[in-house]
């Protein structure tokens, strides 16, 4: 899930939407709903582990008068909804790298073109990572787990030893609360805030397009649904309690050129340049030759000396985003691949083949279709500055109303077919199901509305004028 990047890429919705208040209690909020979810699809991966994921559940669950036309419909919603979280987190990095050079050259603002080139590059080296050296994928994640961990504990560490431009008091930092950026009603606009959060948890039903590739998926599958949010709560905690007791001044942060305040947000906190850049790459890859040597020495340098080595810090937040982008190629490749395989995709045998690269199996066609959707869709950015909110809003309605359709399927069944699960909810499993479904609904119709109000052209369309 990667959170860190996934609260730290659209951090100026939070703030816009009322600010730290907002931020941690809307993680709580979210976390709660979200874990809703993530029971009622790990009830029904358990019983149902492949890597059709939801359009194949819908089928399963449906009757069959409807089943084709349910699953028709939630494996195009599934797509739509994995290639555009997919471009979210590579376009999302793309961003934060132009925010980490931002900090050493202030006076350089990026073109819409320039950011669409740096996306490219973030894109085809997550998609070469995935299809040249799938066998280095576990050890890959492996190091991810590690880099968040670590580099979730070094911004904490040193972002609360620095706090260069002072910190704030509890009240502050839990409950200020300013909607006017938003333009929007105090009680609406705390909601429109939500949106990092959200999207933040809005990808764990794309763990079943792995299913296929785990051991034990009745067992493994539930488990790393369910357990992600917790894991990813508890590490939300951390990272961003430091960062609302020291943030600096909101308005000066919204007024960031590109929209992306993480990075002078950084070098603001750490009073220097290089301690901006040290803590913004902290959300990157890991250059280190040795993977204990590095967590050593990245941890003692934490410990010992962060006045002095905080530019360390950079590497934190934008390896995160790298490692995430990685990820979800991978999984959205998959799911591509299993939607071809049930012949739901034109061209669907060119794109269900699977290729042997460096001698192992790899859905190089699936690979290759997901990251030109994901370049196409890209292009929107040319014509609307708003495409990033975008890509998120689209990701967090389309995966939410895949995970809820076979949910809601199951509850109108009366839960009959869940009676056998591995993984029962019990006498639970109606209000758990239930909620799910309304928290979901709930966050189609809140990510349909725009951040700020009054909308103009460029941050309401999506699309490029056709004038």
């Amino acid at each position: 899930m990667a959170v860190p990047y996934g609260l730290a890429a659209p951090f100026a919705t939070s703030l816009v939407g009322g600010g730290p208040a907002v931020i941690i209690w809307g993680w709580l909020l979210v976390a709660a709903f979200a874990m809703t979810l993530a029971l009622s699809l790990a009830e029904i991966c358990a019983k149902y582990p492949t890597s059709a994921g939801a359009y194949y559940w819908c089928y399963r669950l449906s009757s069959p008068r409807y089943r084709l036309l349910t699953s028709w419909i939630n494996g195009w919603l599934t797509m739509v909804g994995v290639w555009t979280i997919s471009l979210s987190v590579t376009f999302g990095t793309g961003q934060l790298l132009v925010a980490g050079v931002s900090i050493f050259h202030p006076e350089w603002v990026a073109t819409t073109w320039q950011t669409y080139l740096i996306f490219l590059a973030v894109l085809f080296f997550s998609t070469a990572i995935g299809i040249f050296f799938s066998e280095l994928l576990p050890l890959i994640d492996i190091i991810s787990a590690c880099w968040t961990l670590l580099g979730t504990l070094i911004i904490l560490i040193c972002v609360s030893a620095k706090a260069a431009v002072g910190r704030h008091s509890a009240a502050f930092a839990l409950g200020h609360f300013d909607p006017s950026p938003s333009g929007w009603t105090p009680g609406w606009s705390f909601f429109i805030g939500l949106l990092p959060v959200t999207y933040t948890f809005s990808a764990i039903g794309m763990i079943a397009s792995m299913a296929e590739e785990v051991h034990d998926p009745t067992r493994q599958l539930p488990r790393a649904i369910t357990w992600s949010i917790p894991i990813g709560f508890l590490t939300g905690v951390f990272f961003l309690l430091p960062i609302l007791f020291t943030l600096p001044d909101v308005a000066t942060l919204l007024a960031v050129p590109g929209g992306q305040p993480i990075g002078v947000m950084f070098e603001m906190i750490m009073g220097s340049k290089g301690g901006g850049f040290g803590m913004f790459d902290g959300l990157c890859l890991n250059h280190s030759p040795s993977l204990n040597q590095w967590l050593i020495s990245e941890f003692k340098i934490a410990c010992t000396e962060p006045f002095f080595r905080a530019h360390e810090l950079f590497r934190e937040v934008f390896g995160i985003g790298m490692f995430c982008a990685i990820s979800i190629c991978c999984a959205a490749s998959r799911a591509t691949w299993a939607f071809a395989r049930d012949k739901a995709i034109p061209m669907h045998n060119f794109f269900s083949r699977v290729s042997i690269v460096r001698g192992l199996p790899v859905p190089v066609n699936g690979y290759h279709l997901s990251t030109a959707i994901q370049l196409l869709l890209g292009l929107i950015y040319l014509g609307s500055t708003a495409a990033f909110n975008a890509f998120v809003g689209v990701a967090v309605m389309c995966l939410g109303a895949s995970y809820a359709m076979p949910v809601l399927i199951s509850l109108l069944n009366g839960r009959e077919a869940m009676i056998d699960s591995p993984y029962p909810l019990g006498r639970w499993g109606f209000i758990v199901n239930a909620v799910a479904v309304l928290w979901v609904t709930f966050e189609i119709v809140l990510f349909s509305m725009p951040a700020v109000i009054p909308v103009t052209k460029s941050s309401m369309s999506v699309f490029p004028p056709l004038w």
